[in-house]
């Protein structure tokens, strides 16, 4: 290529090297361009709310198709319970962490096909990682996708630093989704009011927190957090999407609040 056709940018790229941390902060002058600014990532809770069956999943559901008129919504799904026991036999057996998100792919892929049918009758589509260049045209046309939270890293999937259970689970891959497209807004639906000091299930006492930074909460150390803890590193990188909601999806009303950009529940923030 012609050097005249190359950017000082592109020219650096091609004449240096990848491992340059001078030329990497090049790349970052740009700004990020949103693909996806009006849409919502809205993920629905495995454990939290799809194993609670019926009694809890119509209602939320029935709430988002009453915002279907007024917001779009990219709707991921948690794996649950049975990942918990895929995930318990698979390391009986010695699987590897790759391995093992593969079968936490399979039951979150599950429980959005069983949201996907449940929404089918509003024309609401279920779409696998390899349609998403075709997301932007399902929106505009039905206002909502479903699509399993789980990261595709399958096989790719880095080891944690305890443990072997893959640590990009379905929070993860929600809100890289987030991020990626430049979304409004990363809404978590769970079964809890948002962030407590400790489990709110197993200590009554646990205090209730509406906003936090991100070095706030990792300088709590809590035991137990209500999003896996590799989406606060996320942030801290993130360009997009830098900050993430966590609300009660069994109180109705919340989503709807949550979609309209008030205040309920708990903010993450990256500052």
């Amino acid at each position: 290529m012609s050097n005249e056709l190359l950017t000082e940018l592109g020219a650096s790229l091609v004449q240096g090297s990848l491992t340059d941390k001078s030329l990497l902060e090049k790349t970052a002058e740009q700004p990020v361009f949103k693909v996806l600014p009006e849409a919502n990532v809205v993920k629905i809770g495995g454990q939290s709310i799809i194993d609670r069956g019926r009694a809890a999943v119509v209602p939320i559901l029935d709430e988002i198709v009453e915002n279907l008129p007024h917001h779009k919504m990219i709707l991921g799904t948690g794996a649950g319970t049975r990942a918990r026991h895929a995930y318990s036999v698979g390391v009986d057996l010695g699987m590897p962490t790759g391995v093992l998100s593969v079968l936490g792919t399979f039951v979150s892929m599950q429980n959005a096909r069983m949201i996907h049918f449940l929404l089918a009758k509003h024309g609401v589509p279920f779409i696998e990682p390899i349609q998403f260049p075709q997301l932007p045209l399902y929106l505009a046309e039905r206002q909502a996708v479903v699509f399993f939270g789980m990261p595709p890293y399958v096989f790719w999937q880095r080891n944690p630093e305890i443990g072997r259970l893959p640590p990009h689970r379905t929070d993860s891959g929600s809100y890289l989704i987030s991020e990626m497209f430049g979304t409004r807004s990363m809404i978590y639906i769970k079964d809890e009011d948002g962030l407590f000091t400790a489990d709110p299930k197993k200590e009554k006492h646990a205090k209730f927190i509406p906003e936090i930074t991100v070095d706030e909460l990792k300088a709590m150390d809590l035991p137990d957090s209500v999003v896996e803890t590799p989406i606060l590193d996320f942030m801290k990188n993130a360009e997009t999407r830098r900050s993430i909601q966590i609300i009660n999806g069994l109180k109705p009303g919340n989503i709807t609040k949550a979609l309209n950009g008030e205040q309920v529940g708990t903010t993450i923030s990256a500052e």
